[in-house]
């Protein structure tokens, strides 16, 4: 019962997604029911036959192809928004039961990965369960769209922007399918990569000409909220064309009719039909809010323990202990902290399915040092909500924690405390308000 509550949502909008077909495509109740609902159950067992986590690459994978053909859709609509008359633009009959299908099938297999915790395995009870209520929406929903208001009536890109929506809603429901914050944190990225290389290719000398209060300002392309600015526009940006193109279409010509009257109203009811055509994108911007809501605050409590105190030996060397308070080698993560000459560092020991430690600091190369906390299955950032697989702890790059030297030792892992202050310090500088990009 509990691991169906998680899927709530995500049936929610499998059964927004069954309204919009059933309204937007021509096909009858009974072959769209049939077919979308056989591959929502074909989809949310999955996880019984394919393993989670290829699946979970396959959902993420094709989803984000499918935003990538709308980005161009979006744009191509654009293009062509002035060239011909008339009011939406529908697909044929075959292209729109494929994308039903293809749209069905990835539902379910959504459903099915949010319910296969991440490590774990699928509990076929429960899968049946999601399953049963799926298909149960797919019938009510293919049947009830002829009693949904006139004016929704979603076709062409609109249609497909409003189903894509909701499959982004349906990912954002689970950190390991969220598409959103993986987007943020590859804005930011291509934002600090564009930047080092600008100074690097123009073979500027900042100390001498760039002053601290500029690199105040530089500094505010390093923030998190650049890279969830970025993804917003990004997400938004093809709903906004497509609503942008249907405005801009121009509408039939009534020159023809001589009586002023009929006219009038032809090109009224041509003027209603355009305005119920923008009805599918501003609900897809709708939608799309409530997946970045969901992404930017997730319904998972991550472990955070806070930081125990170590210290050094004459050595310089920190020694933590396998057995005792805490008792690292439980895989979860344990945070330590070590003070020395005013200087705080904080990192953390991870005990990996493997057998193998990754000791690593409370920080990255990229983001300001807000830490991590641990979920099912990966890290979160807290400062840019990226997500790393608890498989890459441990080896360097990207949103990464900065890895640590360490010495597996006799009851404990063993740290060399000079070398942990110089790589604390070199990570704080170089993600502190632009410092990173100072030579």
């Amino acid at each position: 019962m509990i691991a169906i509550l998680k899927v709530i949502t995500p049936l929610l909008c499998w059964g927004g997604m069954m309204l919009s077909l059933a309204r937007g495509i021509g096909s009858g109740p009974t072959l769209l029911a049939g077919g979308c609902g056989a591959l929502f159950l074909t989809g949310s067992l999955l996880p019984l036959l394919v393993p989670s986590p290829l699946l979970v690459v396959a959902f993420k994978g094709v989803t984000a192809a499918a935003f990538a053909i709308l980005w161009l859709a979006s744009i191509g609509g654009i293009h062509g928004a002035g060239g011909e008359a008339r009011v939406g633009h529908a697909a044929g009959p075959l292209a729109g039961r494929g994308g039903a299908f293809l749209a069905s099938l990835l539902a379910g297999a959504g459903v099915g990965c949010i319910l296969v915790p991440a490590g774990g395995v699928a509990q076929p009870m429960a899968l049946m369960a999601a399953a049963v209520a799926g298909v149960s929406l797919a019938v009510a929903g293919a049947f009830a769209g002829r009693f949904l208001p006139r004016w929704f009536a979603p076709s062409g890109t609109g249609l497909w922007a409003l189903i894509l929506a909701l499959l982004l809603c349906i990912a954002s429901s689970s950190p390991r399918l969220d598409l959103f914050s993986p987007l943020t944190m590859r804005v930011m990225k291509f934002i600090h990569d564009f930047v080092h290389q600008f100074f690097e290719s123009m073979l500027l000398p900042d100390h001498p000409f760039i002053r601290p209060r500029v690199w105040e300002y530089i500094g505010i392309l390093f923030s998190s909220g650049v890279g969830f600015w970025g993804g917003v526009v990004l997400f938004f940006a093809p709903v906004g064309f497509i609503a942008t193109a249907i405005r801009l279409t121009p509408l039939p010509s009534v020159a023809h009719i001589r009586r002023g009257a009929e006219r009038r109203l032809l090109m009224a009811s041509y003027i209603r039909q355009r305005r119920h055509q923008q009805a599918a994108p501003i609900l897809a911007a709708a939608v799309l809010s409530l997946a970045i809501y969901q992404s930017r605050f997730p319904s998972v409590d991550y472990w955070d323990p806070a930081p125990v105190k170590v210290t050094a030996d004459a050595a310089g060397k920190i020694l933590i202990p396998e057995k005792g308070e805490p008792e690292i080698g439980d895989g979860r993560m344990h945070k330590f902290v070590y003070s020395h000459g005013g200087t705080e560092a904080r990192f953390f020991v991870l005990a990996k399915e493997d057998g193998e430690y990754a000791v690593t600091l409370d920080a990255c190369s990229i983001c300001k040092p807000e830490g991590y906390g641990q979920g099912e299955s990966a890290l979160i950032c807290y400062y840019c909500k990226t997500l790393i697989p608890l498989d890459t702890v441990g080896k360097p790059g990207g949103c990464n924690p900065v890895p640590l030297p360490f010495r597996r030792e006799k009851g404990g892992v063993a740290i060399d405390a000079p070398l942990l202050l110089r790589s604390w310090d070199e990570t704080v500088q170089a993600t502190a308000g632009g410092g990173g990009e100072r030579r």
